[in-house]
């Protein structure tokens, strides 16, 4: 379950239509969404080589201003 959007919603950051709106959420278990541009097939080959895409995973790009603007309300801990 969705527990807070991290950051100001995409309306406040000018995204005035439903595609390509980043976003950023804690969920009520601890963990996070992200909600942004699927990247794996560009990034597989590029990652690092102690870096891997599991069969369930994508790497999720989003715009440095989303995530800059998410920082404030990511917990410390």
């Amino acid at each position: 379950m969705v527990k807070r959007r991290l950051g100001k919603s995409p309306q406040a950051r000018g995204c005035l239509t439903d595609t390509n709106c980043p976003d950023v959420f804690e969920l009520s278990d601890g963990r996070f969404a992200i909600i942004g541009m699927d990247m794996t097939e560009e990034f597989r080959d590029i990652l690092p080589g102690d870096a891997g895409v599991g069969p369930k995973e994508r790497v999720i790009v989003v715009p440095r201003e989303v995530l800059v603007g998410a920082r404030a309300d990511i917990p410390a801990s």
